[in-house]
């Protein structure tokens, strides 16, 4: 890894993007530019104008680079990013990062993958089931229901089968620490659970015991697609 580089950057960071070395040639005969400070960086569901300053920014660099998709975004303006991005039709050159909502998922998606089926554009499909499912409990306090995160992921892998497409990734907010800021999971954690040890600062993330639910739901979703395929 690169010292100092985060794993992964919502390119909003504009004043400093440009002052770490965002755009170096690797080697006197790569004339390419590219961004340093992040394994992966993409653009936010709220940043992607078409226009705007982070599209222009992301179109120069060489990086993969992803794009969040949510309700609020056409399937017009969904090719035509990709057709700015992706000019060169550079197989994985972007990373569709879909995040609607467990509730609506079904009224977006299809949509979404038959408009970019219609091109020669192939870019990775990637479901972010959390920043939809985000809500606030009667404590207060910010959170996200484990089953709405779950039933959004298994919701995206039928869809993507039924159209011929395929999910690649996920996309997870998650800790390692024993922390109590999303709901349910095998713990059953409720939303009275949230402030015996709710530490976030910003989003609320799945804690250790949780991902690894997921993880295992997630796996037994293809081991059961496996066996109706054999």
């Amino acid at each position: 890894p690169l010292p100092g580089a985060e794993p992964a950057l919502a390119g909003r960071k504009r004043p400093y993007e440009p002052s770490t070395p965002p755009r170096k040639a690797l080697a006197p005969e790569l004339c390419d530019w590219y961004n340093l400070s992040a394994h992966f960086i993409w653009i936010g569901d709220r940043t992607r104008q078409l226009d705007g300053a982070h599209v222009e920014y992301f179109r120069g660099v060489k990086n993969p680079v992803g794009v969040k998709v949510g309700p609020t975004m056409d399937p017009a303006e969904l090719v035509r990013a990709l057709d700015i991005l992706d000019p060169d039709f550079e197989s994985g050159r972007v990373t569709l990062i879909t995040r609607y909502g467990a509730a609506k998922i079904a009224d977006f998606l299809p949509a979404h993958v038959r408009a970019v089926q219609e091109t020669r554009h192939r870019p990775v499909w990637c479901c972010d089931p959390c920043h939809g499912n985000t809500t606030t409990a009667p404590t207060g306090h910010k959170t996200r229901s484990f089953d709405a995160i779950i039933s959004e992921i298994t919701s995206s892998i039928s869809i993507h089968r039924e159209l011929g497409s395929r999910l690649s990734g996920v996309h997870l907010e998650l800790t390692g620490e024993h922390v109590t800021e999303c709901t349910g999971g095998s713990q059953e954690l409720s939303h009275s659970d949230l402030p015996n040890n709710y530490q976030t600062f910003c989003d609320p993330r799945l804690n250790y015991e949780q991902s690894l639910d997921i993880a295992f739901k997630i796996a037994k979703v293809y081991e059961s697609e496996r066996e109706e395929n054999n």
